[in-house]
């Protein structure tokens, strides 16, 4: 796993929107078509606002996937994650075609029909940020390592579901709901790029046992560290409980674009 420190949120929003670009060029290049996964929630705000201007790409060509969603939140709701992606990335590119999960719909069909959609479907990068208990996508610990399914209907934690609230999205605790949809750990691993975006003082335990724990279901993302091409990206706050060791490790970005850093 490469790990970056960027200077501020702007500055990691960007510079992970240029890897990003760099990838989605380079993967068109290769190939007819690319698949991406996109993820929500505070942590990808500069990183899909500085996406959507960057230059050159085919968005023609790029057929988008969906991460993760709640359970009976229509796509109006302040929180719904359908909602988020079309107004901070689909409607702002040409792109191809892109799958949103549907989390009013009963969620048997719609697992059905997510699993059966992504099932074979190759994910050539996939953009995603950490929880403040460690969940990677709606993982949260302990989460299952072992299933092959593309997506899972899971329960959300108390920790996850007060983070919600904390960021503004909810209300109370009471209006989060309990499950949600998510991609498995084991479909996040298999993308051939990951992009993890981590900024904030509130990630920062979590950044920490990501890097420095065993790799354990008790800490979702720490799974991360078994894939071969991941950049995780954090800001000096989120970055502040590592030891000297981790971050003798890490790089250090002060520009938005990887050829300036």
């Amino acid at each position: 796993m490469r790990t970056v420190i960027a200077n501020d949120r702007d500055v990691l929003g960007r510079f992970v929107a240029s890897l990003a670009a760099e990838t989605l060029k380079q993967r068109l290049e290769e190939q007819e078509s690319v698949g991406l996964v996109i993820a929500t929630g505070s942590s990808q705000f500069e990183v899909l606002d500085a996406l959507v201007q960057q230059p050159g790409i085919d968005w023609s060509r790029v057929h988008g996937f969906h991460l993760d969603e709640y359970l009976g939140i229509p796509r109006d709701h302040p929180a719904s994650f359908c909602g988020y992606l079309e107004q901070r990335f689909v409607s702002r590119v040409p792109i191809g075609s892109f799958y949103f999960l549907d989390g009013t719909r009963p969620p048997h069909e719609l697992l059905c029909e997510a699993n059966e959609r992504l099932q074979g479907q190759r994910i050539d990068l996939l953009l995603c940020g950490i929880g403040e208990n460690g969940h990677l996508a709606f993982n949260d610990p302990p989460a299952d390592f072992q299933t092959t399914d593309p997506y899972l209907i899971v329960e959300l934690d108390e920790a996850c579901r007060r983070q919600q609230v904390g960021e503004g999205w909810f209300d109370s605790v009471a209006h989060v709901p309990t499950q949600a949809i998510s991609m498995s750990i084991r479909q996040i691993l298999s993308a051939g790029t990951i992009l993890c975006s981590v900024p904030d003082r509130r990630k920062a335990e979590a950044v920490r046992n990501t890097l420095e724990s065993e790799i354990s279901p008790q800490v979702p993302a720490s799974a991360l560290r078994q894939h071969s091409d991941v950049v995780l990206v954090l800001d000096p706050p989120s970055a502040s409980l590592l030891s000297p060791e981790t971050l003798q490790a890490c790089e250090h970005v002060s520009a938005a674009s990887p050829g300036e850093a």
